[in-house]
């Protein structure tokens, strides 16, 4: 038993050690492909040239995942804490329960594209929204729904149940209990869920081709714009092929942003797991 023990924990060190060196390597290698071009003014800048990127920056691409990111952060966070709520504390048949994990679990396994197409037929001609960012972000909200609901769910069930019984037993409503109790107990849970759908979201280019994303637009002032989106912009440059050294540049950004956001998502977290313990 110690033999193996010790095998178990030399795996999961090799396997520790793996996984960062693959994505150190990542970094790296793509950093020093688009080291030419990478600085504040490729940060800042709106793109010009003939040819896409090939001159000016990425900064309204920038901003276009921001506001993507965001939307469907507010349209898909909501009903994915809700129904996490609903599951754990209000939903009193098992039928029920695991008919909404089939649900859940079906959302999650539809093909991107595929939800990129849905979303086309039916917000961006049936509903007539047009190609923007109300439309991406409810594709993108349709996306990171499962995983937030998971996420928070599993949070929930993790809070010891004694902690709700001895509010329940002082006279506390389930609204008073889940509102005052469960969600500061679970508040790192469920920020760092939310953020990391959020970086889901801000990776995915098929949903943006469909609905609201577009090769050159300026910084969105409402929802109801189209525009540029750094995973979209990324993929453009790569499918033309002649604008190598600002894709890789592109791509170190949007690496970057997803990481730092990772990071602070674990850390806060964690925080607030040992604040409340």
């Amino acid at each position: 038993m110690h033999t193996r023990a010790r095998i178990t924990k030399a795996w999961a060190y090799i396997s520790f050690t793996l996984t960062v060196a693959v994505i150190a390597f990542l970094f790296i290698y793509v950093f020093t492909s688009g080291f030419s071009v990478i600085s504040w003014q490729f940060i800042t800048d709106v793109p010009r040239g003939s040819v896409l990127g090939s001159e000016g920056g990425i900064w309204p691409a920038i901003v276009g995942s921001v506001w993507f990111t965001l939307t469907a952060l507010i349209l898909g966070g909501i009903p994915a804490v809700a129904t996490a709520v609903y599951v754990v504390y209000c939903c009193r048949s098992s039928w029920f329960e695991k008919f909404i994990h089939t649900i859940m679990q079906s959302i999650a396994g539809i093909p991107s594209i595929v939800l990129g197409l849905f979303s086309y037929s039916l917000l961006v001609r049936t509903l007539g929204f047009g190609r923007c960012i109300l439309s991406g972000g409810i594709a993108l909200a349709i996306m990171i729904l499962p995983f937030i609901e998971t996420r928070t769910e599993k949070a929930m069930r993790e809070l010891p149940k004694e902690t709700i019984f001895e509010s329940y037993a002082l006279g506390c409503s389930r609204l008073y209990t889940i509102l005052h109790i469960v969600f500061p107990a679970i508040k790192g849970e469920l920020v760092s869920g939310l953020i990391l759908g959020g970086c889901f979201a801000m990776g995915a280019t098929a949903p943006l081709i469909f609905t609201g994303g577009v090769a050159f637009a300026s910084v969105p002032n409402t929802v109801m714009e189209p525009a540029m989106a750094l995973p979209l912009h990324l993929y453009l440059l790569l499918a033309q092929g002649t604008s190598m050294p600002q894709a890789y540049g592109t791509a170190f950004v949007l690496m970057l942003i997803v990481l730092v956001t990772n990071i602070i998502a674990t850390f806060y977290s964690r925080r607030k797991k040992r604040r409340w313990k």
